[in-house]
């Protein structure tokens, strides 16, 4: 069974361009199955009741959105398996997932993203860097993973433009806001420092990363959450600060300011349109507040 899922997981990162994250992210859901089943069951042998067994040893201590995130594992799993001509039945085709509320996005208001634009100070060690961090997310929606793997060759200065590489290993071209550049522009001197002491204590050379941490390697994702955080917390924002939270500030602001939905959704990098549309229910609900404090008719 392990050598199906491994071979599994190949396809996923060969053919499908899947990120180390989202690889660790099968592995685990699809060991947690195999790890239930009997030692000498063969993958042609696996039936529908397996699965409903593993479902039912999930509940108690799983959202129901974790759950779905397992059983979506498996089904990409075992749709792969059938189509390689390992099976020639789906176990999970008629077993149906959790119902998951909708979830609406968490995001800044405009006050609240030029607060913690602000909140770097010159105390700040990397002041210059994490400016030019938080100007980029919101600039361009970024997803975190997305903004750690950039390099210095992928900006054009010219044209304002970003190439990206998102889920799945798609690229996308996103354009960049004046203020963003400019802390680039500020950082990259602070940024070829860091690139010379590293070179000169003898260590591999980050040449092309655009951020680096302190001991000149790429900057991690959990670094920058860390730091949009602990920015956040300096900011008095209320709510938790996240890079996420300006990929959804990033998007609601542009469909406020009267955006096309088609366009953010290029812009965010969603395969599907319908994972962009839960933004217009933030918009909705600005429209209806806007909208009750304006007209005089309203209440």
């Amino acid at each position: 069974m392990n050598s199906f899922v491994e071979i599994f997981l190949r396809w996923l990162e060969v053919e499908k361009g899947y990120s180390v994250h989202t690889l660790s992210g099968y592995g685990r859901d699809l060991s947690e199955f195999t790890s239930g089943l009997p030692g000498d069951l063969e993958v042609r042998e696996i039936e529908a009741v397996h699965i409903r067994r593993f479902v039912v040893s999930l509940h108690g201590h799983n959202s129901a959105a974790t759950v779905g995130r397992k059983l979506s594992a498996l089904r990409t799993f075992f749709k792969f398996l059938q189509r390689e001509h390992h099976i020639t039945n789906d176990p999970i085709a008629g077993i149906a997932g959790p119902k998951v509320g909708k979830y609406l996005p968490t995001f800044l208001s405009v006050d609240e993203v030029f607060s913690l634009l602000e909140a770097p100070s010159a105390k700040d060690r990397f002041m210059l860097r994490d400016v030019a961090i938080l100007e980029l997310l919101y600039s361009t929606g970024m997803r975190v993973a997305e903004l750690v793997s950039r390099d210095i060759s992928n900006l054009d200065f010219i044209t304002e433009m970003l190439r990206v590489r998102g889920k799945g290993n798609k690229e996308r071209f996103v354009p960049v806001g004046r203020p963003a550049l400019e802390a680039i522009h500020n950082w990259l001197p602070l940024r070829d420092q860091l690139v010379a002491d590293r070179a000169r204590r003898g260590h591999k050379v980050e040449k092309n990363a655009l951020f680096l941490n302190v001991r000149g390697s790429r900057l991690t994702t959990r670094s920058v959450e860390r730091m949009v955080k602990s920015y956040g917390e300096r900011a008095g924002i209320p709510q938790i600060v996240t890079p996420h939270a300006l990929r959804h500030s990033f998007a609601t602001h542009l469909l406020e300011m009267g955006a096309d939905l088609r366009s953010v959704q290029e812009l965010l990098g969603h395969a599907s349109l319908s994972t962009t549309q839960r933004y217009t229910h933030l918009t909705l609900d600005h429209l209806t507040e806007v909208y009750d404090k304006a007209h005089p008719n309203a209440k």
